[in-house]
Order: structure tokens, then sequence, then C-alpha cells
């Protein structure tokens, strides 16, 4: 099997990952409901221990952990890029807050193979602006607010 059909396998096999049930449910959570206002609220959600809690560190943890697959060679660069951009989604929800985080959990490589592979993507700044301001419209046209 050559280099390109086990990046193809990995990819997939993240794919089928995805459709975990609880992954599936903390994804849906993250994408339509959470809504941050500040890293406090986010640290606050994080250390509560309820479920958002749970959900939260369920998606950006498999998130940072695919990018770290492809940071360090596992699955080919390109093709993970042209295949996936939910990791974007994901990243332009906590990239606001994502300094402060780092500073207040004293983890300052925080999401970082995340934040690696998110600024390799074309154009991201201007993608990130544009995803954040549809995401708020989302959330609110769904009538969720903060969590």
């Amino acid at each position: 099997m050559s280099g390109k059909q086990q990046d193809v396998l990995a990819i997939l096999k993240l794919y089928e990952l995805r459709r975990d049930d609880e992954l599936r449910a903390a994804r849906a959570w993250y994408l339509g409901e959470f809504n941050p206002g500040s890293a406090q609220e986010i640290a606050a959600m994080m250390l509560s221990g309820e479920g958002p809690s749970a959900r939260f560190r369920m998606v950006v943890s498999y998130w940072d952990m695919a990018a770290s697959l492809v940071n360090n060679g596992g699955i080919d660069e390109k093709l993970f890029l042209e295949a996936n951009t939910e990791h974007v989604v994901v990243f332009a929800k906590i990239e606001p807050f994502l300094a402060e985080l780092r500073e207040m959990f004293a983890e300052p490589e925080y999401l970082g193979h995340l934040e690696r592979l998110v600024r390799k993507v074309p154009n991201v700044e201007e993608r990130l602006v544009k995803m954040r301001g549809f995401l708020q419209r989302w959330t609110k046209a769904a009538g969720a607010g903060p969590s």
C-alpha cells in the first residue's frame, strides 16, 4: 500500500471516529450552542466538571490530536487540509481567547497542534473572521446563548 493510500485510510479513520455518538453530540453542541464571550467563561465551564466541559474537551482534544498527526507527518498535510474544514471552525471559536487561556492554565502550548495546522490554511485570518461572523449569526438564529 502506498503512502498516499495510507493517508487516505487515516483520514477515513478520523472521519469514522467523528461519527461516534458521543463525539457527534459534542460536535453539535460546540458548533451550535457553544458561544463563548470570554476566556474566563471558558475556563469556568472547563473547571465545572459538568457536561459542557466534557463536550468542549472532547471536541478540541480530538482536533488537536488530528492536527498533531498531520503536523508530524503521519497524514499528508495537503490531503488533510483539502478533506477537512471543521478544525478551522473549531479554532475560530476558541482563537480569540486562546492566549488568555494558555496564560490562565500555565499551558503555553494548549491547542498548539491545532493552531499550527490552521495557520497553514490559505487566507486563514480572513476566513476566521468570516467564520466567526457566520457562527455568531447561526447561534443567535438558533436561539442559543452563551454556555
